[in-house]
């Protein structure tokens, strides 16, 4: 494979990041790298040498790490989500798993049919899913996620949702929950008024799949209008006194445009200058850590969960960068 070179990941970045991933990965993270990026991280361009050290990208080993984290019930758990630990599956890690599959072209319909039932057993009456279920409370878990009681009502959230519902309709996946989630998404988004980062990013993934394309855009022009009028993005990282960090998030937790839109193709993209997004991602760059990781900026709860998280965090840096490093990126 000739190896890419581009504007912002250098061929010695993505040296760097898969040392890191060989050092410090998990086998998930390690078979996706070498799924994603194959032969792109090798000194020489010489396939044979690739440290990567698998140049076809066997998506067979993504499918069998992925799947060590299935429970029976048809969740995933076992610490998919660094920061949600325990074998009790969850919703909020489903967004991970179902980004693994779409990665590599398994999120297919049996295996969709098989999530969106266990869904289905968990949501609200309305469609929509918790973040986290009460099965969660006997094992560890970081301070900002609350759990809920045992026998409490089930109430959906857009933040877990609309992760979820997103890869599934871009798969075009026909399920009874996802209509239902669907329509609980699309209210969510249009009822939004007050809101913080992480819940602002799964409303634009899903307007990003949403299959009403005018009315996404809509909604994704108003949200936009938000996420700047409640200063919840640093457009110039040199000006932090800029943005506003939102309650429970750790200092210097803030969201960069490309958090928002992680590809040149997403609507989020129009919410900025081509000015704004750039200082963005040469900021992202220039965050490459001396062990050629990425830090996380949430939340250190627990050494483990971080050195499990960073190499997550270390990939979706790489993706976004060679997304806007492409033709037509910015």
């Amino acid at each position: 494979m000739t190896r890419t070179r581009t504007a912002r990941l250098t061929g010695d970045r993505l040296d760097a990041a898969a040392a890191f991933l060989w050092a410090s990965g998990r086998i998930l993270e390690q078979r996706r790298f070498a799924h994603l990026f194959g032969g792109e991280s090798n000194p020489d361009g010489d396939p044979s040498s690739d440290p990567g050290g698998d140049p076809d990208g066997n998506p067979a080993g993504v499918l069998a790490a992925l799947d060590a984290h299935r429970t029976a019930d048809g969740g995933y758990a076992y610490g998919l989500e660094p920061d949600v630990r325990g074998p009790a599956a969850q919703p909020i890690t489903v967004p991970g798993a179902l980004l693994v599959l779409e990665e590599i072209g398994a999120l297919d319909a049996t295996r969709a049919r098989a999530v969106c039932d266990w869904l289905a057993g968990v949501a609200a009456p309305d469609g929509g899913v918790p973040v986290v279920l009460p099965s969660l409370r006997p094992y560890p878990h970081p301070p900002f996620v609350p759990v809920p009681e045992e026998g409490e009502p089930p109430v959906g959230a857009l933040l877990s949702t609309g992760q979820i519902v997103a890869p599934l309709l871009r798969r075009g996946i026909v399920h009874p929950w996802l209509t239902a989630a669907t329509a609980f998404c699309r209210t969510a988004v249009e009822n939004l008024h007050e809101t913080h980062p992480y819940e602002a990013g799964a409303a634009i993934r899903f307007l990003d799949a949403a299959p009403d394309t005018a009315w996404a855009r809509r909604e994704a022009t108003r949200l936009g209008a938000l996420v700047h009028e409640q200063r919840i993005v640093l457009l110039d990282p040199a000006r932090p006194e800029d943005a506003r960090i939102s309650p429970g998030y750790a200092p210097g937790e803030y969201h960069l445009p490309h958090d928002y839109a992680r590809r040149p193709s997403s609507l989020a993209r129009r919410w900025f200058t081509a000015a704004e997004l750039a200082r963005g991602l040469d900021h992202l760059a220039a965050e490459q850590q001396p062990d050629g990781g990425w830090p996380i900026h949430w939340v250190r709860w627990s050494a483990s969960t971080e050195a499990e998280a960073r190499p997550g965090v270390t990939l979706q840096a790489l993706l976004t960068l060679r997304a806007y490093d492409a033709p037509g990126g910015a």
